[in-house]
């Protein structure tokens, strides 16, 4: 990884950092006295925001590691590795608050009673809904200019937290402004909620996992390494294709056949060329690997 692309992901993750840290202790604070439990649920929320800014800030600090004996491949799946953990981190947050909503609205069937909250609840939330919107588009912007796995799913973790907030805000502003019979709107948001992010999570799991288990690249993305090989003169049939994502690269292993009559020298003229196309296609920091096999064999 780039020193530029280093700093500029560790310095968007920070300024998450701070944000959910504040946004953590406003919304716990607000949530206590303004007697919110959909506001503590967020704050919660916000907690895992703010735990998955450190997991981020930790693995890309790894992942821009150079090569070395032991990681042949580079550390670019340490960054893959911290994507999965944000998924998972969601997956929780998502769980606990639809279960948490559940609890409240089983607990209003069974007589219990929901606090009217306070003025400060209602402001707090609104405070994080604009908050982690802007939030959310700067570090999309850092993510795909960088293309970074880890920080385009965190910035959809700050989406989430959006979503959240606002889910919140319509519950607590019901229960504040259309009285008592509304008070269960506070939990049904927060389930409705809770399934958005389950399925956020999910879509956020699943890539990594399937990058960390090796997964091929898309069978498009495979035509496409053919194609370019196959352009290049005097190869032809690229077969064996292998392809794997590391952490924001790729990388390619095939086998080629070119004339018995090319000497050495050529032979790797032409593998050279192919390599050159494929990485700029596909990024200096591709991992190519080429095999050639004569094209007569006697």
């Amino acid at each position: 990884m780039s020193s530029k692309r280093k700093d500029e992901i560790i310095k968007v993750t920070r300024l998450g950092f701070f944000v959910n840290l504040a946004l953590t202790i406003l919304k716990l604070f607000a949530g206590i006295l303004g007697r919110s439990s959909a506001i503590i649920a967020d704050a919660i929320h916000s907690l895992s925001d703010f735990i998955t800014d450190i997991v981020v800030l930790i693995f890309i600090r790894i992942s821009s590691k150079p090569q070395d004996e032991d990681h042949k491949y580079g550390h670019g799946k340490y960054e893959t590795f911290a994507s999965f953990v944000i998924g998972i981190l969601l997956l929780f947050a998502g769980f606990g608050m639809f279960y948490y909503g559940s609890k409240l609205i089983y607990d209003v069937y069974h007589g219990s009673i929901i606090p009217r909250p306070g003025v400060i609840a209602i402001v707090a939330a609104v405070i994080s809904v604009v908050s982690k919107e802007v939030l959310f588009w700067i570090t999309l912007k850092v993510g795909k200019e960088q293309n970074s796995q880890a920080v385009i799913a965190n910035a959809w973790h700050h989406r989430s937290d959006v979503f959240t907030s606002i889910a919140t805000l319509i519950g607590v502003s019901g229960a504040y402004f259309l009285g008592d019979k509304y008070l269960i709107l506070d939990p049904i948001a927060a389930i409705f909620v809770s399934i958005f992010i389950i399925k956020l999570a999910y879509d956020i799991v699943m890539p990594a996992f399937h990058e960390l288990t090796e997964l091929s690249l898309p069978s498009e993305v495979e035509d496409e390494i053919i194609e370019i090989i196959n352009n290049v003169p005097l190869i032809s049939n690229a077969h064996n294709l292998r392809t794997r994502q590391i952490g924001n690269s790729y990388s390619i292993e095939v086998h080629v056949y070119m004339p018995n009559e090319l000497s050495v020298e050529n032979s790797h003229y032409f593998v050279e060329m192919a390599e050159k196309r494929l990485k700029k296609r596909f990024g200096e920091e591709t991992n190519i690997s080429i095999h050639v096999e004569p094209l007569n064999r006697n």
